[in-house]
């Protein structure tokens, strides 16, 4: 498995070949250049990293070699354990921290791990800061600090509760909404920490009535971990058979939020964005950003309440930059990342369900009521393994020349925008695939051009 260096962070499979995989002497290498990093942006006498990790095995041995090189840097620390990705970059402004990292590796299955690198506003690091983590992980010697000068690290304990109060504290939060509502809220957390924090949220939210699945937070995935409606049989059963109202569901660092309808049906990935974001255009009228492989149904319900809609590359810093270029008031992914600025500038599940629990309370709606409300579009998505002998720039020169006549952009791999359906094509940040995502008005037609597409991928084979 190659070793992925992305905007995403640095993600690889545990153990195995040194620089194929993601090993010790990875670990201490990258780590190590991210530290040097922050000493070149830095004059401080000292600098504060923020460091959590999700619940999966190899969490523990990751998290000791990146605190022991970052103290051995004379870099301090403060270590926060099993914590949510928004919560850990919530806590980097709460320290007024100088950057953070997060072992995670997201979605990806339980083999895998990863450094998510933060800077001092805890965001994701940009394509051009993670290019110099390259460069300074390729120099063969480090000097590391003296004994006098070793970093301290401090454990403060869990920040889940902090991160809440910012969530009950924001104005669009109607607590008493959702009281009154009484809901029956079915929850699948995959055996990560989403496990430890979405109870929490809950509880403090007034939902006394908790249906947990998989919340023990071992880091056991009991199903791929990815939120996707081929993973998550278990949980569309115990919602439809328990009556509950919703049901939630996380991948292992909690930036990702899918939602169940009380029939047991999938709300639809595309549409955990697209309803908070109805909400909070509902009362804070403004501008949105997602990337091009999102929903158009998030221009539609924009344009409705008359603001403007804009499309960013793939990745969540490259959402967050075109947020703040834009002054969006909401915005993300559509894989479930919902990224409300007014709490912090990152994907978060927990806000998510804050803001989609009081849309519902308010709206006196079903789950099912509330999904028919929004424009019906239906996206296909594939993945095409990324073989070396593959070259991606012939493909992709040979989709351009096909759809010439047609909106083209290609600031993210490609994608073509045809009278009423799209297409975009782009490399993963996360795994060694080529994404390949349509979206028409019915299946039958976003699944013809995905077709289509793969037919063009299997002439350059």
């Amino acid at each position: 498995m190659t070793l992925i260096k992305s905007i995403s962070g640095i993600r690889g499979t545990i153990g195995g070949e040194q620089g194929v995989n993601l090993t010790p002497p990875d670990v201490l290498k990258f780590v190590t250049a991210y530290g040097k990093w922050l000493k070149e942006r830095n004059q401080k006498t000292k600098l504060t990293v923020i460091v959590g990790r999700d619940a999966r095995i190899s969490g523990p041995m990751v998290n000791h070699l990146v605190t022991g090189t970052l103290m051995g840097l004379g870099i301090n620390i403060v270590e926060i354990g099993l914590a949510t990705t928004p919560t850990v970059e919530m806590a980097v402004i709460h320290e007024k921290g100088d950057g953070g990292i997060i072992i995670t590796a997201s979605h990806n299955p339980g083999e895998w791990n990863a450094l998510k690198l933060l800077n001092e506003k805890g965001e994701f690091l940009n394509a051009e800061e993670g290019e110099r983590i390259v460069e300074l992980a390729a120099v063969p010697d480090h000097t590391y600090s003296e004994v006098s000068e070793l970093g301290i690290a401090t454990h403060p304990g869990s920040y889940h509760k902090k991160h809440i109060d910012k969530i009950l504290d924001l104005t669009l939060v109607d607590l008493e909404a959702i009281r009154k509502a009484d809901f029956k809220v079915a929850i699948d957390c995959v055996n990560s920490v989403g496990g430890l924090a979405i109870p929490q949220l809950l509880e403090a939210l007034g939902v006394s009535n908790v249906i947990k699945l998989y919340c023990d937070a071992n880091g056991n995935f009991p199903h791929n971990p990815e939120p996707l409606p081929a993973n998550l049989g278990d949980i569309f059963e115990k919602v439809k058979s328990s009556g509950a109202d919703v049901g939630f569901v996380v991948d292992p660092d909690v930036d990702r939020l899918a939602i169940v309808n009380e029939d047991g049906t999938f709300f639809g990935e595309e549409y955990t964005l697209v309803a908070v974001a109805d909400y909070v255009l509902q009362n804070t009228p403004g501008n949105t950003v997602s990337n091009l492989s999102s929903t158009r149904a998030l221009n539609d319900v924009t344009v409705s309440y008359g603001g403007k809609y804009f499309s960013s590359a793939v990745g969540e810093v490259n959402v967050v930059e075109e947020m703040k270029l834009q002054k969006a008031v909401i915005g993300g992914e559509g894989n479930g990342g919902v990224i409300y600025p007014a709490l912090h500038s990152g994907r978060d599940a927990l806000v998510g369900i804050a803001l989609f629990l009081s849309q519902l309370a308010k709206s006196g709606l079903k789950c099912s009521e509330l999904r028919k409300k929004y424009p019906e579009y239906f996206i296909t998505k594939t993945k095409v393994q990324l073989d070396p002998d593959l070259n991606f720039e012939e493909v992709t020169s040979e989709i351009k020349k096909k759809f010439n006549r047609y909106k083209i952009s290609t600031i993210d791999g490609v994608r073509v925008d045809l009278v009423k359906e799209w297409f975009h094509i782009r490399k993963s940040n996360t795994e060694p695939i080529v994404r390949i995502i349509a979206e028409s008005n019915s299946i039958k037609g976003s699944e013809a051009l995905v077709a289509e597409v793969q037919k063009i991928f299997n002439e350059f084979k």
